[in-house]
């Protein structure tokens, strides 16, 4: 109302029209086959009907009508936290592939004092969700029971889980070669001169941190003829964060390392961080690898070396699996050792499930470098 008099309520804007050509140009794909996609016409592959579905919400446009699919069902994503950027990386494609598969996925996430693992798969159960992929979640941690997975396959609910291996969970795995990923490091670190090399991993009881630790002793007795004992004194076990690794890096500078492997991107950050602080230089100084390889880590000061993880194959194939699961095909394997195990190939556990290990990249940028003649 204005000076007493009432204003008509004004009109929604209707969106705009698609254009079949700006659809078939986001989407790579020809006026065509865009065409059988919107008029929901069969003969398309799913990844292509896929883009075409991704093109129209990019470009802002409403789905028609006749493409709006009823879901398959929920599937729970149980990760740590937001925090550390891999995790929101495999989150946003583990949620795309369950929505090009036609299933909603429900993101849950746990935080300092929040809600817990257990807590989150109640709720989870209560909104009768289809299955869950667990992302470095309890499963992962040698020192926590694993009958709470027993009892969530005694309730009918199939879940894979991602980064981590337990002998004693009845499940599918997909894991990264964290062995082949620290020994791929020490390599790259000795072919440009270092010989004191260090590791700063996360704690010890978490599979992924044993098997980089494995991978490096290899290495380091593979490199330079190292004792396994001899190489566990150049580990630091402790916190998968920045000040983890900025702790770790003090122990491993003061032990004379010039090359420094790490766990996570993060902790690389950290080590990074603490070099600066005793006015060394990266990578004069101090070379320095991560691992993980999210999005922003090729911006770092310097662009940093790291280990990528290979997370679409990882999530395709974790997807894949607990689809089979869900349809009641449950996944098994080929006989191999779960340590240093090749790209993508099943791994075949005691209690006969499978884990599928993807091999890792070396990723070369500027935070590695000769090590300094002495």
């Amino acid at each position: 109302m204005v000076g007493g008099v009432t204003l008509p309520t004004p009109l929604p804007t209707p969106r705009p029209t698609p254009r079949l050509a700006d659809i078939a140009a986001q989407a790579r794909v020809s006026e065509a086959t865009a065409s059988r996609v919107l008029n929901g016409k069969a003969g398309v592959a799913a990844g292509t009907r896929q883009r075409v579905l991704a093109a129209l919400d990019v470009l802002g446009y409403e789905r028609p009508v006749r493409l709006k699919r009823r879901s398959a069902g929920l599937v729970g994503l149980v990760i740590p936290e937001l925090t550390n950027p891999i995790f929101p990386a495999f989150a946003q494609i583990l949620e795309q592939s369950l929505a090009g598969h036609g299933y909603t996925p429900v993101l849950c996430t746990q935080t300092p004092g929040g809600a817990t693992e257990d807590e989150l798969v109640e709720q989870l159960e209560e909104r009768g969700v289809t299955g869950i992929v667990f992302l470095s979640g309890l499963h992962a941690d040698t020192s926590a029971d694993p009958s709470r997975y027993t009892r969530l396959t005694s309730r009918g609910v199939p879940y894979v889980l991602i980064n981590g291996y337990n002998d004693r969970i009845d499940a599918p795995f997909v894991s990264p070669d964290d062995g082949a990923a620290a020994r791929m490091a020490v390599r790259h670190l000795a072919a440009l001169g270092h010989v004191r090399i260090g590791l700063a991993v996360g704690p010890a009881r978490y599979v992924p941190s044993r098997r980089k630790a494995e991978g490096f002793a290899a290495a380091l007795e593979e490199s330079f003829g190292l004792s396994r004992g001899q190489a566990e004194r150049r580990i630091r076990h402790t916190l998968f964060s920045v000040e983890g690794g900025h702790a770790a890096a003090a122990a491993l500078l003061d032990d004379g390392c010039t090359g420094i492997v790490c766990g996570s991107d993060l902790m690389a950050l950290g080590v990074v961080r603490a070099a600066r602080q005793r006015g060394l230089d990266v990578p004069a100084d101090l070379s320095v690898v991560g691992f993980d390889d999210s999005q922003l880590i090729a911006f770092t000061d310097p662009p940093l070396t790291t280990v990528r993880q290979p997370v679409q194959a990882m999530v395709t194939a974790a997807v894949g699996a607990l689809i089979e699961e869900i349809q009641g095909n449950p996944v098994r394997g080929p006989v191999r050792s779960p340590v240093g195990s090749p790209a993508s190939h099943p791994v075949r556990n005691p209690v006969q499930r499978t884990e599928f290990v993807f091999q890792p990249e070396l990723v070369v940028r500027g935070s590695t470098g000769p090590a300094r003649l002495p």
